[in-house]
């Protein structure tokens, strides 16, 4: 696991930086820069408002004696997507995007559900420190 880790904390920030060269090679480095600025700063405002939406139908579920597995999972969702926005990066800005739009979350939701039904079943998935 540790040598996946590495090697992910390796080679996504050189695609990010390629990414980022070929993109200020055809339209030039100023617009690069600005439309990373501006993507973080629409990031960080769906993040926000994606955040305030999953933390209102959580509050609602508890208050209605429901478990909000699903808004917790969109909460996990929001959290990543946020926090790729705010890397630089185009790759890393799509990922985001992907993870705070309702839509397209449902896609990485099942994706989540899928991983934590396969770690249940195998006697891999432990609650605790790490």
């Amino acid at each position: 696991m540790y040598k996946w880790l590495l090697a992910v904390l390796i080679v996504v920030p050189l695609v990010e930086l390629w990414g980022i060269f070929q993109i200020s090679g055809w339209i030039g480095g100023w617009n690069t820069f600005f439309i990373l600025i501006l993507m973080g700063l629409a990031g960080a405002y769906l993040a926000r408002m994606e955040g305030r939406k999953v933390w209102g139908e959580a509050q609602r579920q508890m208050q209605a004696g429901q478990i909000p597995g699903q808004s917790l999972l969109d909460g996990l969702c929001v959290l990543a997507g946020g926090i790729l926005l705010l890397l630089p990066g185009f790759l890393s800005d799509i990922i985001g995007i992907t993870l705070l739009i309702p839509f397209t979350r449902t896609f990485y939701r099942l994706i989540m559900l899928r991983e934590l039904e396969k770690r249940i079943r195998n006697g891999n998935f432990k609650i605790g420190r790490f």
